[in-house]
């Protein structure tokens, strides 16, 4: 009898491992059997562009290591498939499964999207940054997009933007009148108050347009690209007042069924990799601003200029105006920046009490 019993217990742990090895046999077949993926990525940078372009790059390396080659992303740069601006309606068709850019592009189509970029005088990269991810941001950006069938995620922040390239000293707000500037998003309509005319321009079209007057004044984005594109040899005057964008946040925008016919694990590292993209970009401009700006100043002459007091007032003034317009004239816009000023308010209070103040507290420090 105990031999009986001995045999059939043998028999049941072989037949329990059988169909343990079975299940397993199963799940790696069902795994194996999905072929590799590749998309297409689309930007509104060029092709390798330091910072801006380059990230997109690495976001794509990420996925490819990260998901043993089951998902490859190609990444073309602004021109090379569709034109910079064409970013988002290229995602939305399906002709491109993802792309970068900015969401403030987008204005004309949703006009609530410049909010996840920037607004004048409002949230620092890490403000925005917490917004995002704990401040209901990510949930209302993904409510606005949806109805275009696109998913949008957190794609690099440059921290604060200086306030351009100018061919003329800003002394007064009188000389912002007639004034022809590249400025994106909300920007371009606060210094349309002043009396400026703002034109919408990529990156890539930036240096000709100040070489042939076509512009008289220009943002990009800092010491780091700004000095990439030259528009030192441009423009004299480098305005560092910081007020359009304090932190100015990047997007990976990506067509919703693609990204719904993917594993659960590849949307997953999809988007880790793109939460690693988003914190590492503000850290590699943190670190290549400051040694770009050395180089302007003491290698090719640059002046760096402040605005004077009352220009940043009538700054002040005017953003105030455009952004209770854009509010009181559509109603997604108006819920999201509810949520966008109910975070901003304290967030600010804390930040003057402790960066703010630290920040005071440093100057004049002699590190040993």
């Amino acid at each position: 009898m105990k031999l009986l019993v001995k045999s059939l217990t043998f028999i049941c742990l072989s037949i329990g491992l059988l169909a343990c090895s079975e299940d397993s046999n199963t799940q790696a077949t069902a795994d194996n059997s999905f072929k590799p993926v590749t998309w297409k990525m689309v930007t509104t940078w060029p092709k390798n562009f330091p910072g801006l372009g380059t990230v997109p790059e690495q976001f794509a390396k990420d996925v490819e290591v990260m998901s043993g080659g089951r998902l490859k992303i190609k990444v073309y740069g602004a021109g090379e498939m569709v034109p910079a601006l064409q970013t988002f309606d290229t995602v939305k068709s399906g002709a491109a499964q993802m792309g970068h850019g900015a969401a403030y592009y987008w204005k004309g189509k949703i006009p609530a999207a410049q909010i996840f970029t920037a607004l004048p005088f409002g949230m620092n990269a890490q403000e925005i940054n917490s917004w995002f991810y704990y401040g209901g941001g990510n949930e209302l950006w993904r409510e606005a997009y949806k109805p275009f069938g696109l998913i949008p995620l957190p794609g690099g922040n440059t921290g604060v933007q200086m306030a351009g390239w100018f061919n003329q000293e800003i002394n007064s707000v009188e000389d912002f009148k007639g004034l022809k500037m590249r400025i994106p998003g909300l920007a371009g309509e606060v210094i349309s108050e002043l009396g400026a005319i703002p034109v919408s321009l990529p990156g890539g079209e930036l240096f000709s347009s100040m070489q042939s007057g076509a512009i008289d004044a220009t943002d990009w984005v800092g010491p780091y690209n700004d000095q990439a594109f030259g528009l030192y040899k441009v423009a004299p005057y480098y305005y560092v007042t910081g007020w359009q964008e304090a932190g100015a946040a990047m997007e990976f925008v990506i067509n919703e069924e693609a990204f719904n016919a993917l594993p659960k694990d590849l949307q997953r590292i999809v988007e880790v990799a793109a939460e690693k993209t988003n914190a590492n970009m503000l850290a590699l401009y943190t670190a290549k601003n400051n040694q770009a700006l050395q180089t302007l100043v003491n290698e090719h002459g640059v002046q760096l200029k402040q605005f004077p007091q009352d220009v940043v007032e009538a700054l002040k003034a005017a953003s105030t105006k455009v952004i209770a317009d854009m509010v009181a004239s559509d109603p997604q816009t108006a819920k999201i920046y509810e949520s966008y000023k109910r975070f901003l308010e304290p967030a600010a209070q804390y930040h003057e009490l402790t960066e703010l103040n630290y920040y005071q507290n440093r100057q004049g420090v002699e590190l040993p």
